[in-house]
């Protein structure tokens, strides 16, 4: 996963300017139609019971690495979702601010009444 502008910004002023960076106190998984980008906040699914997932992570200390500690379960309810083609760890349910983001590979479509479920680990963030 990359991290956002945004991220990267509060973190270099947090290590080099002494600016007080503080962290969110929950974080969200989220699934997108168009991917994030460094110059595009990407575009969130919406609709049919889509909602941000509350994710929890455990940082292994010493190598840089965090993974989620726990398993993010979307469905759909009442309809399709479009192709989920990327995926973003943000600061707050709605709106807030995506601080991490990816590719989803393979790509993932969720039809009504199914789930897609992204399991505990398998969210790896690295800051190698």
């Amino acid at each position: 996963m990359s991290a956002s502008n945004y991220l990267e910004d509060k973190l270099l002023a947090a290590t080099l300017t002494a600016t007080t960076y503080t962290s969110p106190a929950n974080v969200y998984v989220a699934l997108y139609s168009t991917t994030p980008t460094d110059s595009s906040s990407g575009t969130e699914l919406t609709g049919n019971g889509y909602a941000r997932q509350l994710t929890t992570f455990t940082v292994n200390t010493g190598n840089g690495i965090a993974n989620s500690s726990s398993t993010a379960t979307f469905t759909a309810s009442g309809g399709n979702w479009l192709p989920a083609l990327g995926w973003a760890v943000t600061d707050a349910s709605s709106s807030g601010n995506i601080l991490y983001y990816s590719t989803l590979s393979p790509s993932q479509t969720v039809l009504n009444g199914n789930s897609l479920t992204i399991g505990t680990g398998n969210i790896q963030i690295s800051m190698n």
